[in-house]
């Protein structure tokens, strides 16, 4: 694995329990690289960044991301992988209880932060990336759905990671607010970390084109 192949698959099979979703899964992405991972319902999309973030396990092939060997990844070491990753749901996985702010505390803390001021620091820095500055005191429930995905991407921004994995990150949005979502992440690429997202919207490919993986028929392939 190169120092810029972030993510490196070879010949890998993805199952989700007992059934193969995707065979001799083979694909490099790099620094700075922004793809699009394509394909109808259930093709694999979802399997497959499961299995990059080491939700579900490689059982052959090989398989690095992040500097981490998924094949020999013990259970343990997996927060450690997740910590150079950063993942983006359709649904914002917010927690509706507590402010924007609280939602980012409570990532830091989960993760081994312990410096107070360095924690609001680092609070301020991701905020200003997604443009909501001035949102941290506010409740989930009073953001639209594109500012809740704009804290949720801040959220996976906490730890610095190399990868941002979106799966359908503008599933839930309008289109205005699905575009300033896909040119964030656009953005975010062009600092140097990869980023996959997962997506049924071909709308904005034209205005934002990238790299292109097409799950189909048991295969990623290529375009």
């Amino acid at each position: 694995m190169t120092l810029e192949h972030i993510i490196e698959l070879e010949k890998i099979a993805v199952y989700q329990n007992e059934t193969l979703i995707l065979a001799n899964v083979s694909l490099t992405i790099s620094k700075g690289e922004f793809h699009y991972l394509i394909g109808k319902t259930g093709s694999g999309k979802s399997s497959l960044l499961k299995t990059i973030y080491a939700e579900l396990p490689v059982r052959s092939g090989s398989a690095m991301v992040a500097g981490f060997d998924l094949r020999k990844l013990r259970r343990k070491e997996v927060p450690f992988l997740r910590r150079k990753l950063g993942i983006v749901f359709q649904d914002f996985q917010l927690l509706m209880d507590r402010s924007v702010n609280e939602n980012l505390f409570f990532v830091m803390r989960s993760t081994g932060w312990k410096d107070k001021r360095e924690m609001q620091k680092r609070l301020l820095e991701v905020l200003a990336k997604v443009n909501l500055g001035n949102k941290g005191a506010k409740m989930p429930h009073q953001l639209s759905g594109g500012e809740q995905q704009r804290i949720a991407i801040a959220r996976a921004l906490v730890n610095d990671p190399e990868v941002i994995l979106a799966d359908e990150p503008t599933g839930n949005l309008d289109p205005e607010s699905s575009e300033g979502i896909i040119s964030l992440l656009m953005d975010i690429s062009k600092t140097g970390r990869a980023v996959v997202m997962a997506t049924h919207n071909y709308t904005f490919f034209d205005k934002y084109p990238a790299l292109t993986l097409l799950c189909e028929n048991g295969r990623v392939i290529h375009h």
